[in-house]
């Protein structure tokens, strides 16, 4: 007899399957010289200067990415387009948060905060990459973007008047 207090057992346990642990979120700092505002200008108007699309583009390095109403969208020096993401919080110049879908569709989105705070003379630029589950092959993205968000950051750094050293905390070292 089972107490009224007691709690079903969870159906993956019975079934001889147990719940999958979540991807840990993949976090990236960088440092750049100048005010708050100045660094959220670059990266979110001035994306198209510094981002790596020869890389991480969907359509190469001829294309042009920019933050257009509440998207993130690369346009082809033809005309296509590619919705990266949707802004869902827009704060500036403090944050942003978007659904992130480069190359894929809304279906198969992950969560992107990017977070700027004044430290000493420059900006904090701090990455903040989850939700992994949502993406079509979660282990593989969150792989790749533990990879390619400092390459990323360490360009935008540099654009901005930077070194190019990025914190990895996902890590603990400095990609």
């Amino acid at each position: 007899m089972s107490s009224i207090f007691s709690h079903p057992q969870d159906p993956f346990e019975e079934a001889g399957q147990r719940a999958i642990e979540p991807l840990e979120p993949v976090v990236n700092t960088v440092v750049v010289p100048g005010p708050v505002a100045r660094a959220f200008v670059g990266f979110t108007e001035h994306t198209h200067l510094w981002w790596p699309l020869e890389q991480h583009g969907v359509y190469g390095a001829g294309s042009y990415v920019e933050f257009e109403e509440n998207l993130i969208l690369e346009t082809a020096d033809d005309g296509r387009t590619s919705i990266w993401g949707t802004l869902d919080d827009w704060q500036p110049p403090l944050s942003f948060h978007a659904s992130w879908h480069p190359g894929t569709t809304a279906l198969w989105s992950t969560e992107l905060l990017v977070a700027f705070r004044a430290l000493g003379g420059g900006t904090e630029v701090r990455v903040f990459h989850e939700g992994w589950e949502g993406a079509e092959d979660p282990a593989a993205a969150r792989q790749e973007y533990a990879v390619a968000w400092p390459r990323i950051l360490d360009r935008y750094a540099r654009f901005m008047g930077a070194g190019d050293a990025v914190e990895d905390s996902s890590t603990g070292g400095v990609a």
